[in-house]
């Protein structure tokens, strides 16, 4: 199989990026080490290429209404310069992917999607689309080959953002510059060197960051930007190991771990992002009968009681002494953080409350965890 690469690729290759497949793409889990990149974002800032996102473009008249009936949020609560996290859902409320919706116009609207699922998403937009009759109220373009995107993350992060790219918003959020933006907010900035840009301050690492997305042909000049500027607030580059332990103390799902077209946001623990009052949606009446009446399983996050090697997806949970494994990990990891083995996996709800001891079967010996409440790290 070809594997795909980001606009990013020479830079890894230069910076002596270790590359690996990972959803069909090219890219770097690490450049220095999985720690080492792990804490200069939760102590300084570290950069991420994001490239192999997709972007999706939805605007029109109709804009609003249509994302409202496809996604779980409620759109109509973003006002011009805001995004929110949601989730695409099919008649069984299954998640065929999670996403940041932002809205960038009166009429306009930017999606940014997995990796992995951009054929699946851009195939099932456009399918409902088709369902809303005269195209000239409503667009759906895939952006995805256009546009390259980094995210810059840590408590770092805001002090040389805009000394990178400066300048007033022209666009979205009307700030005076981009370390002005607050959580979910988006702004449009040009500069002569890069473009336009659209930066974002959302996150995937439970720090304060940003995302900058520009034209894939000017991309490598604002991830060289970063890096420059960052030099100096010991900024480095930081790949899709670090991503996934950052990401797995704050449990933040990762499409095919978490979320899949059988498993719900109920289940997933994500109910908070689906809004029943909102009027209809593709898979409102599965969530809400899972709202109303429960399910039988849930996304726990547990940690390990000793020092063990790290646990593992597809691992199976126990109880202590049980005689059949009640559940699997979906997401597992050696906690840079804490030292100690950390992971999300689904259980029987009847099992899935805080403080409750369970096994983790690693390399067919059992291992004492227990679940706590999320997230993982508590940042307090």
């Amino acid at each position: 199989m070809t594997l795909k690469r980001t606009p990013l690729f020479a830079a890894h290759q230069k910076a002596g990026g270790k590359l690996i497949e990972f959803g069909g793409w090219e890219m770097p889990v690490q450049y220095s080490s999985i720690v080492d990149e792990h804490l200069a974002v939760r102590k300084s800032a570290g950069v991420f290429d994001i490239s192999h996102m997709g972007e999706v473009q939805v605007r029109g008249s109709k804009a609003e209404a249509f994302l409202n009936r496809i996604l779980t949020n409620d759109i109509r609560k973003l006002q011009i310069g805001q995004g929110q996290y949601t989730l695409l859902c099919n008649e069984l409320g299954g998640v065929i992917d999670d996403l940041y919706a932002y809205r960038i116009g009166e009429r306009e609207y930017f999606l940014i999607i997995n990796a992995s699922r951009i054929e699946e998403d851009v195939a099932w937009i456009q399918t409902q689309a088709l369902t809303e009759g005269d195209p000239q109220h409503l667009e759906v373009r895939n952006m995805s080959d256009a546009y390259g995107a980094v995210a810059l993350q840590g408590p770092r992060s805001r002090d040389f953002i805009h000394l990178a790219f400066p300048g007033a918003s022209e666009l979205g959020a009307p700030v005076a510059n981009a370390a002005a933006l607050k959580k979910n907010q988006i702004a449009g900035i040009s500069t002569q060197d890069y473009g336009p840009l659209l930066i974002a301050c959302t996150g995937y690492s439970g720090e304060d960051g940003f995302e900058i997305i520009a034209r894939s042909e000017c991309i490598e000049g604002v991830w060289n930007r970063l890096l420059s500027v960052g030099h100096a607030f010991c900024c480095q580059p930081a790949g899709l190991g670090a991503r996934d332990t950052l990401r797995t103390e704050m449990c933040y799902p990762l499409y095919g771990h978490e979320l899949n077209e059988s498993t719900t946001p109920i289940e997933a623990g994500l109910g908070v992002f689906v809004s029943l009052d909102k009027g209809e949606f593709i898979g409102r009446q599965v969530l809400e009968l899972q709202k109303t009446q429960g399910v039988a399983r849930r996304c726990v996050a547990f940690r390990m009681a000793e020092k063990t090697a790290p646990p593992r997806p597809q691992y199976p949970i126990w109880l202590p002494g049980g005689m059949a494994a009640i559940g699997q990990v979906v997401s597992g990891t050696q906690s840079p953080s804490l030292g100690c083995g950390i992971g999300l996996g689904y259980v029987p709800v009847e099992h899935a409350k805080a403080g409750t001891t369970i096994e983790i079967e690693i390399r067919g010996r059992r291992w004492p965890a227990t679940i706590v409440k999320k997230p993982i790290l508590s940042r307090s």
